[in-house]
């Protein structure tokens, strides 16, 4: 065969490669591109600033953000701020602190819905001038009656046929304030039969005498989210409206509002599948009570998945993008594993952190036949799989701190660690052997009395004896005293987010466990966000808010062992 035709198949086989591999909104695109229905591909992230952002809203920002990076577009961060009812400043800044986290720039490209009320409310008597729209004098539940069900059709309200004229001056009315909240909504005029519920006669304004984060006191009339998002998407010029599934069914009603209001060329909507955690919560009703009863101490804390929770626990961003890179994108929901979330961060951290010693439930060493006031320091490396990063001096003396577990009076078998006779390396430095034990009144133990072999420092050469077993420690007189904080989840995982009499949480009483830990002198020196494995304990992260210059606050971002897997093609 030629070298032509090999390099065509080659080509080919290139190309199929690459269409396979796209997904279905990436193939969507394409299509409008090489049709011509774009020129351009412009998307948006539109969060409500009603609460913070969690771990579902960072599939939508790297997706919005990544299409427009991938075709050399422009992405908006856009504040659907419709609903001063629940809005708050607050909201904004922690929305932008998370998205700017994420990596996603918007640039000079920062909007709100409420910079387009004014084109909102003309977009409304431009739809009473046609007929399109009425005022109505019905009660929410008047209406919601009206309405109909899934199996039967609405009814017309009585304040349907009133003239434009009218309609105008209730509608100019309700603006001017001369209307209690609840009182008159204004409402599109479409069809009560539809078969889509969303079609039958929506409220486009409601009347709401409340002060705006953004825009104060002037207005009390406000319009609804799916009147006003469909109207701030056209005025941006947005090509592709990439949200979650449960607008599919609001998607005829964006496009009667676009087409009615005379937008030319509207957005084209495409839905994809939520991103869901299993035994998680992400309501922001239920994260609310959670922050108002003082079970967690803030919208960010370590135990909620908030993605300012997670950035406080210990996430990065690589860890999060690639959590949201193997969900994939889908029109089919799912439910993905916390432990996926975990395995991301661990992949991320592994190679790339100081492994450093820290022992959280301590209990004594003392060294008899060591030199007593003697301290030497030894070499270690600050990650055995990465060369990079260095090594670091390890104080060493006579007495010394290692995990109560790792010592065992009466061990069972295959117990490989420190018991009374047996002999241990310590990591970094000696073999040590258990030659007697202190206890108090009570028998519990206060101190492990043992013996260390000079002949065998970690790195000497030694080649004689073996030992099974190898622990970690800190130096008694060098260790530092600092604060851990392990998390669970806040959920009981057994019983699932919900109960089921009363709706409320299932909580785990066990989420947060704090304890006083020794720690080697370097990690008093770590940054809010400084990130370390602890010698198998898991991964660390010194607190964002807590940690203060030589007394940092750490946080258990992940245990180390795992049985999460990659899924196989």
């Amino acid at each position: 065969m030629s070298e032509e035709k090999l390099l065509a198949q080659d080509t080919a086989a290139e190309g199929a490669e690459e269409k396979i591999s796209r997904n279905f909104i990436e193939n969507a695109i394409d299509k409008d591109l090489a049709e011509g229905v774009y020129d351009t591909v412009h998307t948006r992230f539109p969060p409500e600033p009603n609460g913070y952002l969690h771990i579902g809203h960072a599939k939508s920002i790297l997706l919005n953000y990544g299409l427009a990076q991938q075709y050399g577009g422009k992405f908006n961060l856009r504040f659907d701020d419709t609903n001063p009812t629940k809005e708050k400043s607050e909201f904004v800044e922690s929305i932008k602190a998370d998205v700017a986290w994420l990596g996603a720039d918007w640039e000079d490209r920062l909007f709100f819905a409420s910079d387009y009320f004014d084109t909102m409310y003309e977009c409304a008597v431009g739809l009473i001038k046609k007929g399109k729209a009425y005022v109505c004098d019905l009660s929410a539940d008047e209406i919601r009656e009206y309405r109909g069900t899934l199996t039967e059709p609405g009814r017309n309200s009585p304040y349907r046929d009133r003239s434009i004229e009218e309609n105008l001056r209730l509608f100019e009315d309700m603006r001017a304030g001369k209307f209690e909240d609840g009182s008159r909504v204004l409402r599109a005029k479409i069809d009560m039969a539809s078969p889509n519920i969303n079609m039958r006669d929506p409220i486009i304004y409601r009347v709401a005498h409340m002060t705006h984060h953004n825009t104060g006191d002037k207005w009390c009339i406000y319009p609804m989210y799916d009147f006003a998002h469909p109207i701030e998407d056209a005025v941006e010029h947005i090509t592709h409206s990439i949200c979650t599934l449960e607008f599919e069914d609001h998607r005829p009603l964006y496009d009667w509002v676009v087409r009615e209001c005379g937008f030319a060329q509207p957005p084209r909507q495409i839905e994809f599948a939520k991103l869901y955690l299993k035994n998680v919560v992400t309501g922001k009703r239920y994260i609310k009570k959670l922050v108002e009863d003082g079970i967690v101490d803030g919208w960010d804390d370590p135990r909620l998945v908030s993605i300012s929770g997670l950035r406080r626990r210990g996430y990065t961003p690589e860890s999060i993008r690639k959590f949201v890179e193997i969900s994939g994108i889908s029109k089919s929901q799912s439910v993905a594993e916390m432990p996926a979330l975990e395995y991301c961060i661990r992949e991320d951290l592994k190679l790339s952190r100081p492994r450093m010693m820290a022992v959280l439930d301590p209990v004594k060493v003392i060294i008899d036949n060591y030199p007593e006031g003697q301290i030497e320091y030894l070499d270690a490396a600050n990650n055995l799989e990465n060369e990079a990063l260095g090594s670091r001096k390890l104080p060493f003396g006579r007495e010394l701190y290692i995990e109560r577990e790792d010592f065992m009076e009466e061990p069972p078998k295959k117990y490989f660690r420190l018991f009374p006779g047996n002999e241990v390396r310590l990591m970094n430095a000696y073999f040590v052997k258990c030659v007697g034990l202190d206890k108090d009144s009570d028998g519990n133990i206060t101190a492990i009395h043992c013996t260390y072999d000079p002949e065998t420092k970690s790195g000497s050469g030694f080649e004689g004896r073996k030992v099974k077993g190898t622990i970690h420690w800190v130096c008694a007189a060098t260790a530092a005293r600092a604060t851990v904080r392990l998390y669970e989840n806040i959920i009981d995982e057994e019983k699932g987010v919900y109960n089921e009499e009363d709706g409320s949480l299932n909580l785990n009483p066990n989420s947060l466990t704090v304890c006083e830990a020794w720690v080697e002198p370097a990690l008093m020196e770590a940054r809010p966000e400084d990130r370390f494995q602890f010698v198998r304990n898991g991964f660390y992260v010194a607190d964002l808010r807590d940690s203060r210059p030589g007394a940092p606050v750490f946080n258990r971002i992940v245990p180390l062992k795992s049985s999460f897997r990659l899924p196989t093609a």
